[in-house]
C-alpha cells in the first residue's frame, strides 16, 4: 500500500453564510487548500465530497467552477460522517496507487431549513416516534449522570472549555468565553442539556489536499502523514444497548490503533464529535482516553486541555466552531494538519506531532450510529 499525506488545507469560517450558494462556500476553501499545497487545479487526479443536504451532483457543481472537468468526482453522504468518510475513500485510493493527488471537500448549508433540529429519515420507526438528536443525547446525558460520580456541572464544564479554546480559532462560530453559570443558565433544550450544550447548525466548507509518496516528493511541502483511516457502520442490536459504550467508537478506535501502530497515550491533539456536551466525556472513555466511568474526572484534572495529556478540540470542536454537519469531518482534519505542522496560530499545541480525529454520523433505529469514521496523523 502507498503512503496518503495531506500537503495543504483550507476552510472558511463557520457560520451563518445564508446567501451563498454550496459552491460559494466551498471554492474559497478549495482555491486556499490548493494554493496552501501548491497544486494547479488542472494537476487534481480526483475528488471527493461529503455532504449531507447538497443535493445532486454536490461535488461536481464545485469544481466546475475551478474549470476542472472530466476527473472522477464522487459525492458522499454519511450524515455528519460525510466528510470524514470523503477522506477515508480518497486515502483508499491513494494507497491502492489509483491518484497521486486528491481534492477531498466537506461542505454544508444548513440555515436552508430556518433553524430548529436537522431533519431525519421519516420512514425511520423512532423518527415516526418524534425521536430527535437533541433527545438522543440527552438521555445519553441522564444514563451518564445516574451511573457515574458525575453532576450537570461536569456537563456544563465540557461547554466551558470548548468556548474557551474557541476564543483563539478565528474560524469559529462562537468566539467568547462562557462560565459554568452561564451555561446552565442558557435555555433550557432536552434536560439535562441547555443551549450552550448543543453545538449549533450553520453553514461551513473545508478542504484538504491529499497526495501519495511520489505526489509529496513533487510538492515538497509540509506534509502529514494519514497513519490509519477506519469506517465502520454501526451493528443492529435489538432491545437494551448500553448508551455510555458506543460500540461503533470503541471498536474503530481499537481498529485504528492496530493499524497505525501507536496508541492514545501517545496522541498530542484530538479533534472528537461533541456534538453535544456529553459526547466528549462518552468519547474520552471509547477513544481510551481514560477507563471507563473517570471521564468526567479526566476533565476535571484539565487532562484535555493545554497542559494536560493531550489537547481535545482546540479548535473550540463543534460546540463553539459550529456543526455543518458534511464539513465537520474534513474541518477536523484541517486542524490537525494545521496542529502538526505548526500552524495553529494562538492555539497552536507544542511540539506536536501526533493527533487523531473521530465523528459520528446519523441516527437510525438499531444502530449505535449509522457511521463512524476515525483517522490517525503524524507529522511525516
Amino acid at each position: 500500500m502507498s503512503q496518503a499525506y495531506i500537503v495543504g488545507a483550507a476552510m472558511i469560517p463557520m457560520g451563518k453564510h445564508r446567501d451563498s450558494s454550496y459552491s460559494g462556500l466551498a471554492v474559497p476553501a478549495v482555491l486556499n487548500a490548493l494554493k496552501s499545497a501548491g497544486v494547479a487545479p488542472g494537476q487534481v487526479d480526483a475528488a471527493v465530497c461529503g455532504h449531507a443536504f447538497g443535493g445532486m451532483l454536490t461535488g461536481q457543481r464545485i469544481v466546475k467552477e475551478l474549470g476542472i472537468g472530466s476527473i472522477p468526482v464522487t459525492n458522499v453522504d454519511n450524515a455528519c460522517s460525510g466528510g470524514a468518510t470523503a477522506l477515508h475513500l480518497a486515502w483508499k485510493d491513494i494507497a491502492a496507487g489509483r491518484h497521486d493527488i486528491v481534492l477531498v471537500i466537506g461542505v454544508d448549508k444548513l440555515t436552508q431549513f430556518g433553524g430548529g433540529t436537522l431533519p431525519l429519515v421519516v420512514e425511520d420507526p423512532e423518527v415516526r416516534q418524534g425521536i430527535v438528536m437533541p433527545a438522543v443525547y440527552a438521555m445519553r446525558a441522564r444514563r451518564y449522570l445516574h451511573e457515574r460520580d458525575a453532576t450537570v456541572e461536569d456537563l456544563a464544564q465540557v461547554s466551558v472549555k470548548a468556548r474557551r479554546h474557541g476564543v483563539r480559532n478565528p474560524y469559529a462560530q462562537f468566539r467568547s468565553e462562557v462560565t459554568v453559570e452561564q451555561v446552565l443558565q442558557s435555555r433550557p433544550i432536552s434536560d439535562p442539556l441547555t443551549l450552550m450544550q448543543c453545538c449549533p447548525t450553520g453553514d461551513g466548507a473545508a478542504c484538504v489536499i491529499l497526495v501519495s509518496e511520489a505526489g509529496r516528493r513533487k510538492l515538497g511541502k509540509p506534509a502529514v502523514r494519514i497513519a490509519a483511516s477506519v469506517l465502520h457502520s454501526g451493528q443492529v442490536t435489538a432491545g437494551f444497548r448500553d448508551m455510555l459504550r458506543p460500540e461503533i467508537s470503541y471498536d474503530s478506535a481499537s481498529d485504528a490503533y492496530e493499524a497505525a501502530g501507536f496508541g492514545p497515550k501517545d496522541l498530542d491533539v484530538i479533534e472528537l464529535h461533541d456534538a453535544f456536551s456529553i459526547a466528549e466525556l462518552v468519547y474520552y472513555e471509547a477513544l481510551g482516553l481514560c477507563p471507563p466511568g473517570e471521564s468526567a474526572n479526566y476533565l476535571r484534572q484539565g487532562k484535555t486541555t493545554y497542559g494536560g495529556d493531550v489537547v481535545v478540540n482546540p479548535s473550540g470542536g463543534l460546540l463553539s466552531k459550529g456543526h455543518p454537519v458534511g464539513a465537520s469531518g474534513v474541518a477536523q482534519a484541517v486542524e490537525i494538519y494545521w496542529q502538526l505542522t505548526g500552524q495553529a496560530g494562538q492555539r497552536q499545541v507544542d511540539g506536536a506531532k501526533r493527533g487523531l480525529s473521530h465523528v459520528t454520523g446519523g441516527g437510525i433505529a438499531g444502530l449505535d450510529h449509522g457511521a463512524c469514521t476515525i483517522h490517525l496523523y503524524e507529522t511525516a
